[in-house]
């Protein structure tokens, strides 16, 4: 699975936002930077380039993320790490960063209040969420897809956890509670390029959590061709590129 999010997904979906969380990281001049669901890597890799001074540790909670994301940006300390119980001393790091992950913990106010544990006085903490399902053509067209492969009991992982926290009322709330104050929080679209739907179709059905899914309901194949031409006659059989909208946060701990 992380194979197939890192050369399908990556560069399309995620590599956009990486660039732009990365540069205003390096805005803040960080000397020692933690990344929580740090993936494959591709913020990793943002960040020691856009700040080369900064102490990168990157952490994921999934053992096969940090075995292959030490691959892509060995400049960074890889450790594999619980964002809710990270075994690191209070205050050691002025900076905190995730590109969307904060989604995906069970109890955010305590991931969050770990994170603050973490930073030193003043520290910040930046990360982006996704907004709602809606905003996202890619994601659109795949649930589309999906609920057209499986008309009665199509997965729902996609509306209810990358684009399950897509209030940002509700993110600064659970962010103050944890004892942070929030300084800044942005809308922003950018574009995703895809050079083929279908292969884009393939990243989203072999890596990520709706792979398993897809498994548990039937024929892969059947499967993977209807979402494929449903995906197609919404977006084009590609090159096609589409809006992806996200909620940026900079708080201080």
């Amino acid at each position: 699975m992380p194979a197939a999010y890192e050369k399908y997904l990556v560069p399309v979906v995620f590599r956009p936002f990486a660039e732009d969380l990365a540069a205003r990281a390096a805005a803040l001049h960080p000397g020692r930077v933690l990344e929580l669901a740090a993936g494959t890597g591709v913020l990793t890799s943002g960040l020691l380039a856009a700040a080369p001074s900064a102490e990168v540790t990157a952490t994921d909670l999934n053992e096969a993320m940090v075995a292959l994301g030490s691959t892509r940006a060995p400049g960074a300390v890889w450790r594999q790490a619980d964002a809710q119980r990270l075994p690191f001393p209070d205050g050691g790091f002025d900076l905190v960063v995730c590109q969307f992950g904060v989604m995906f913990f069970p109890d955010r106010v305590e991931a969050y209040a770990e994170a603050r544990r973490v930073l030193a006085p003043g520290g910040r903490f930046l990360f982006n969420t996704w907004g709602p399902l809606g905003t996202h053509a890619f994601q659109v067209a795949l649930q589309a897809g999906l609920e057209r492969a499986f008309p009665h009991d199509p997965p729902r992982f996609f509306p209810t956890v990358p684009h399950g926290y897509a209030d940002p009322a509700v993110v600064a709330a659970d962010l103050v509670t944890a004892g942070f104050t929030v300084e800044d929080e942005q809308e922003l679209t950018l574009q995703g390029r895809a050079e083929s739907t279908a292969d884009l179709a393939t990243g989203y059905l072999t890596g990520t959590p709706v792979r398993a899914a897809v498994e548990e309901r039937g024929d892969g194949t059947a499967v993977r061709a209807a979402v494929i031409e449903e995906m197609t006659a919404r977006l084009g059989p590609g090159p096609v590129t589409a809006p992806m909208t996200a909620y940026v946060f900079r708080a201080a701990a």
